[in-house]
């Protein structure tokens, strides 16, 4: 800010902080100032004084006045890390009073929780994560070790993907052995932040310094992260267009990836792109999806979507596939009913690109921001396959507010007919094509009492349904505690919204309860990238930070292809 030449835990010394004193926080009493701070520019001789002071105390710190002016002092070359080694003056952990900070028992808007955990307890909670958890990358080491990050890990849920990475740092072509055909890959969901949201956005950015705010700072840092966690499909959000055309892309490509992207409709300049390493897969179609409509006015927003069919590379069977999503659905708490119709217009194009010649689907992953929580009627939705939604109101579609604010029952059907999509979330034309084709289509009998026939369709047009069992990559919640993890934190809120949901093999332990598997063969979880609690990350200034260049956390999983 202001006084950017400070290190940001003393730009605010001066003003209020209030700053608690104990017997190893001594400021070398009795010896003169100049003797502990090392000024190259400017020590006036007024600045050598003794300081009779009591060994525990609080007290409202400020500069005294015999500094100086702050402009002398400002133009100096003034250095924290000689003055902290000195053993003059140390502050390591300051409650915090000053406005635009955020304290690390920052309560939780959107759950109305608070945490009150020392942080000494912080310290050996993160201790704990150390001792019982694995690393993800061999290079995470140095990724974790820098300062101000917080290291995260790697969950392994199999065995054999313990030996994956060596396997594939040997150059092993993952070729079939036996009667089951294998293809491991790794997949990121990562909303990366536009440029021009966070400006428009800026009160969510109140926290963090200036400097960290600039594209030319952020990007970089993105790109690191990309490069160390090293995924074979990325499905990106936020993706500005003009930086996209002349830096993203071009970046990505130089690593191995070809990159999709699909651009909002309307006058924001950001998008969802989908990026795969072209040693791993082929490209057999990509479809990208428009929430707009001119002609139906409850879709007039701007969001979008994409879907591919990959092909994946050095497997038995030639037809195999695998189908990615990627979305970034509307934020606004209150209209969950376009939240709803938008998620159903994406699993209908998911059904009409994954099925296969046999009949039944490919693999489905769906990635994504879909702006709602863990538990609200839309996650359900997603995960069981089904909701009824009759007498739900518009505000609790996403449980993003504890109060909502929309309090309009959702209306019966959500979306008008002309849409096209039926409450199953399948094209209604291209399945009427298939009857026809099949010739099964049956004409509609007349019912006696057309009445009753009106009431029996109103109630049963109240439940949506799909063909997807999803599971989630993710638990949402620490199971030793039950505290939240978090994907997105700043200013306002920290909350999980982020996503990678994937149809789940037979035989797959990770799967969480309910789940179930409609396909044929199917993926295995294998592993997946930790998430943080809120409190982790405001122990680094929440997000965005110095080392964390987006409001949101990457996501990362790692599958195994299974066909039996």
């Amino acid at each position: 800010g202001r006084y950017s030449m400070l290190p940001r835990h003393v730009q605010r010394l001066g003003r209020d902080w209030v700053t608690h004193w104990n017997g190893s926080q001594i400021l070398t009493l009795n010896s003169p100032v100049s003797s502990c701070m090392r000024w190259a520019a400017h020590c006036p001789p007024w600045a050598s004084f003794p300081l009779p002071i009591s060994a525990d105390f609080s007290a409202n710190w400020r500069f005294p006045p015999f500094f100086g002016p702050w402009r002398h002092f400002q133009n100096s070359n003034w250095h924290l890390d000689n003055y902290t080694q000195s053993c003059c003056f140390h502050l390591p952990y300051p409650s915090m009073k000053s406005e635009g900070e955020e304290p690390l028992t920052k309560k939780r808007r959107l759950s109305g929780q608070d945490d009150t955990s020392t942080p000494e307890q912080e310290i050996n909670l993160s201790n704990e994560k150390e001792v019982s958890c694995l690393s993800v990358a061999q290079n995470e080491e140095k990724y974790g070790s820098k300062k101000g990050t917080i290291k995260r890990h790697w969950e392994y849920f199999c065995q054999q993907s313990k030996t994956m990475k060596i396997a594939k740092n040997k150059g092993s072509d993952q070729s079939c052995t036996g009667s089951e055909a294998t293809f491991d890959f790794t997949v990121m969901s990562y909303n990366i932040l536009s440029q021009n949201l966070l400006e428009d956005n800026s009160h969510l950015y109140k926290h963090c310094r200036q400097r960290l705010l600039i594209w030319t700072y952020r990007f970089p840092n993105i790109l690191q992260e990309i490069k160390e966690l090293d995924a074979d499909v990325l499905c990106l959000q936020e993706v500005q267009e003009d930086h996209y055309r002349t830096e993203i892309k071009s970046s990505l490509e130089s690593l191995g990836y070809h990159c999709e992207y699909k651009m909002r409709t309307g006058r924001k300049p950001d998008g969802c792109a989908i990026c795969f390493k072209t040693s791993k897969f082929s490209l057999i179609s990509s479809n990208p999806v428009e929430f707009f409509r001119r002609d139906i006015p409850l879709l007039d927003r701007d969001n979008v979507g994409l879907v591919l069919l990959l092909r994946p590379r050095y497997h038995c069977k030639a037809n195999a596939a695998i189908c990615v999503a990627n979305t970034h659905l509307l934020y606004n708490p209150r209209r969950g009913d376009i939240k709803l119709t938008q998620l159903a217009m994406l699993l209908a194009e998911i059904a009409s690109v994954a099925p296969q010649k046999d009949g039944s689907f490919c693999p489905v992953i769906i990635c994504g921001d879909f702006n709602s929580v863990p538990g609200s009627p839309l996650y359900r939705f997603i995960k069981e396959g089904k909701l009824n939604y009759e007498g739900l109101a518009i505000g609790k579609v996403s449980g993003q507010e504890q109060f909502p604010r929309g309090q309009r029952i959702l209306s019966i059907p959500i979306w008008p007919k002309k849409l096209g999509i039926s409450q199953n979330c399948v094209y209604e034309i291209k399945r009427q094509q298939k009857e026809e084709n099949a010739g099964e289509k049956l004409e509609p009998a007349k019912p006696d009492n057309p009445q009753e026939i009106v009431i029996a369709s109103e109630k049963l047009s109240s439940k949506l349904r799909h063909h997807f069992k999803l599971s989630s990559v993710y638990s949402h919640y620490f199971p030793e505690t039950g505290i939240p993890e978090v994907t997105t934190c700043h200013s306002r809120s920290a909350v999980t919204v982020d996503y990678i949901f994937y149809s789940a093999a037979n035989d797959d332990t990770a799967v969480q309860p309910g789940a179930g598997d409609s396909f044929y063969g199917g993926l295995k979880l294998l592993g997946r990238l930790a998430l943080l609690t809120e409190k982790d990350l405001w122990t680094v200034n929440g997000l965005p930070n110095e080392n964390n260049s987006s409001d949101h956390l990457p996501l990362l999983a790692e599958f195994r292809l299974i066909e039996r």
